[in-house]
C-alpha cells in the first residue's frame, strides 16, 4: 500500500479498508443502535444498484441497435467504421454496470457448500462477503488509478472508432477544477478524434466502486439482520 496517498489527512487505505471494516465491526456489536440509522441508506443504495441495472440494459439495447446498424450499412454498402469498437465498448459497460445490481438478485455464481453446513453458516457468511469487498475495493481503486495513467498518457483507441472533441471536453469536467471549465470549452473544437481509451474505462471503475460498496452493504445488512439479504431468484 505504498502507493496508497493520503486523503484528508489520512492514507487512502485507512479510508478504503479500515473504515469500512470499522463500521462492519459496529454492526456486529451495535445492531440496534445502526440498524435504524442505516436502513434509509440501504433504501438509497437499493435504488441506485436499480438504476445501474436500467444503464445496463440501456447499454444492451446498444449492442442490439449497433449490430443492427452494421447490418443495414453492410447491405447498403455504406462504410460504418469503428462500429465493432463502439459495440465492444457497450458491452463493457453492460458487463459492469450490472455487477451490482446482479449481485443483490443473486445472480452471481456463489459457492454455497461451505455455507449449508448448519451453524457454519453463521461466520462464513460474513467472513465470504468480508474477503469479497476486501478484493472488489482494491480492484476498484486500480481500476481508478488505470484511467487516471490512460488519460496522463493520452492512449487512445487502435481501432476506427472516433468521438466528437466536445464530448471528450464534458466527460473531462468533473476531473478538473471549475475554475478552468471555460478554459477548456474554449480550446474545444468541432472535430471528431480517435477514443481516449479512458472513456470507455469509465463504465469499469464506475461498476467496480458500485460492486465494491454493495459488497460492503451487503455485508452491513448481514451483520445487523442475521441473514444474508442475497437471495437468488426462483425460476419456475
Amino acid at each position: 500500500m505504498r502507493d496508497f496517498e493520503p486523503f484528508l489527512g489520512l492514507p487512502l487505505w485507512v479510508w478504503l479498508f479500515v473504515m469500512p471494516s470499522a463500521l462492519a465491526v459496529g454492526c456486529h456489536f451495535a445492531k440496534a443502535r445502526l440498524g435504524p440509522v442505516l436502513r434509509p441508506v440501504w433504501r438509497i443504495l437499493d435504488s441506485i444498484y436499480v438504476a445501474s441495472g436500467v444503464v445496463a440494459a440501456c447499454f444492451m439495447v446498444t449492442i442490439l441497435l449497433l449490430i443492427v446498424a452494421q447490418m443495414i450499412a453492410r447491405w447498403s454498402g455504406v462504410s460504418f467504421p469503428g462500429s465493432t469498437e463502439f459495440a465492444g465498448y457497450a458491452m463493457a459497460c453492460t458487463s459492469f454496470f450490472a455487477l451490482a445490481h446482479a449481485l443483490t438478485r443473486g445472480a452471481h455464481i456463489r459457492v454455497s457448500v461451505f455455507l449449508n453446513m448448519g451453524t457454519a453458516k453463521r461466520w462464513l457468511d460474513p467472513f465470504a462477503l468480508f474477503m469479497s469487498a476486501i478484493t472488489a475495493t482494491y480492484f476498484a481503486r486500480y481500476a481508478i488509478k488505470t484511467n487516471i495513467f490512460s488519460e496522463l498518457l493520452n492512449d487512445r483507441t487502435q481501432g476506427q472508432d472516433q468521438v466528437p472533441e466536445w464530448l471528450v471536453t464534458v466527460l473531462s469536467l468533473p476531473a478538473n477544477a471549475p475554475g478552468n471549465w471555460a478554459e477548456m470549452w474554449a480550446n474545444t473544437g468541432d472535430d471528431w478524434v480517435f477514443t481516449p481509451i479512458w472513456i470507455p474505462q469509465l463504465a469499469m471503475s464506475v461498476g467496480a466502486i458500485l460492486l465494491a460498496v454493495c459488497l460492503w452493504d451487503m455485508l452491513t445488512r448481514t451483520l445487523i439482520d442475521g441473514g444474508n439479504p442475497i437471495r437468488g431468484e426462483s425460476v419456475e
